[in-house]
């Protein structure tokens, strides 16, 4: 086999400035496959990579190595076979080419067998599923452990009447379910993210919460939509529940979303209660600053919701008794990033919306 990978490229590869050492790295690896002299690939992804591991299989030859601000790629060979590592950060691609499927399954699981890190559970995380199109995987599902709080350590951020509406939501079973949908709706700053993450602890029991990073895509892209309904359990038992976390959706789900949407707000009924959601035990949780009555009738008529709660700002009681104080309180009440604002010495208008909540670990 040649040691030069650019002679197998079968096209002229032009680069400029805009491209990386590893960029000319995944083009030279996919010479050999463009070619034919190896037409089979086996690839594999992995979330965190245990430490030390280079996830090069025994008797491999280092061809290219390549490291950028965030990711390295490294491409390598053996008798029959070439391989591509890309890593970022803990995880890592590997993608295998060889002149067999059995030689690309051979040595794809000599590279990363076993080479999986599960980090220790801890009692105040959570594990929590993120999904997003990736440009060169498609729909791609990551796991992290998300830190979280018990029900209650968190109870006095929210106001008396939607703490007692949470009160019941924190203690649902799947005997409990009686609709599909999940939506909180309120200001910024209120602490909806906050109640999600408590309740994915709360549940985690019986029911994987996965949130979607890129929801104005879902309900656009069929193939991501049927990815995300069939989903990955984690080799969690049969019948266990999936909640689909969906931030920020104002556009989807306000009332003149069927003009503005198209087909993403059917879908995203769908998935709820129509054929798509049928014989799946998936519930969909939906944030929205919108106020109730701009949202669209079909998302909130009686039997579609599991619970519909707004969450607003706290008294200028509770908030005074949250923070031990009353100076900076207004004389409706703040928000939980605003106390949180206020702890830390900066005044609520001063700092900048966005920005609110930062170190409140997302009261969003």
């Amino acid at each position: 086999m040649s040691a030069n990978p650019e002679a197998a490229l079968p096209i002229r590869l032009n680069v400029d400035d805009s491209d990386s050492p590893s960029d000319v790295v995944d083009a030279l690896f996919l010479g050999r496959f463009a070619t034919g002299e190896q037409p089979y690939s086996h690839s594999s992804s992995i979330d965190r990579v245990k430490k030390g591991l280079t996830l090069l299989p025994p008797g491999a030859t280092v061809l290219r190595a390549a490291r950028d601000d965030d990711r390295s790629a490294t491409l390598a060979e053996g008798e029959g076979w070439t391989l591509l590592v890309s890593r970022w950060n803990r995880g890592a691609d590997v993608t295998v080419t060889a002149v067999s499927e059995e030689l690309a399954a051979e040595v794809l699981k000599q590279s990363t067998d076993d080479a999986q890190d599960e980090p220790e559970p801890q009692p105040e995380n959570v594990a929590m599923g993120f999904w997003y199109v990736s440009p060169r995987r498609g729909p791609h599902r990551t796991t992290r452990q998300i830190a979280a709080g018990t029900w209650e350590e968190v109870r006095a951020n929210y106001t008396a009447p939607v703490a007692d509406a949470l009160d019941g939501l924190m203690k649902v079973t799947p005997d409990d379910i009686s609709g599909r949908l999940l939506l909180l709706h309120g200001p910024p700053g209120t602490g909806k993210t906050s109640a999600l993450r408590t309740l994915a602890r709360s549940w985690r029991d019986w029911c994987q919460v996965d949130c979607v990073l890129d929801p104005e895509r879902l309900f656009n892209d069929v193939g991501y939509l049927m990815d995300i309904a069939i989903g990955e359990d984690d080799g969690s038992a049969k019948g266990r529940w999936r909640l689909l976390l969906l931030e920020d959706c104002d556009e989807l789900i306000r009332g003149e979303a069927k003009h503005t949407a198209g087909q993403a707000l059917s879908r995203l009924l769908n998935l709820t209660d129509g054929l798509l959601g049928q014989g799946r035990n998936v519930l969909v949780g939906v944030t929205t600053n919108e106020d109730l009555e701009r949202l669209h009738p079909a998302v909130v008529r009686p039997g579609r919701c599991l619970a519909r709660i707004e969450v607003g700002p706290l008294t200028r009681a509770e908030s005074s008794a949250w923070l031990g104080s009353d100076e900076g309180i207004g004389r409706d009440g703040t928000t939980l990033a605003e106390l949180y604002a206020l702890r830390r010495g900066a005044g609520p208008a001063s700092v900048p919306a966005q920005e609110r909540g930062v170190d409140a670990g997302l009261y969003l």
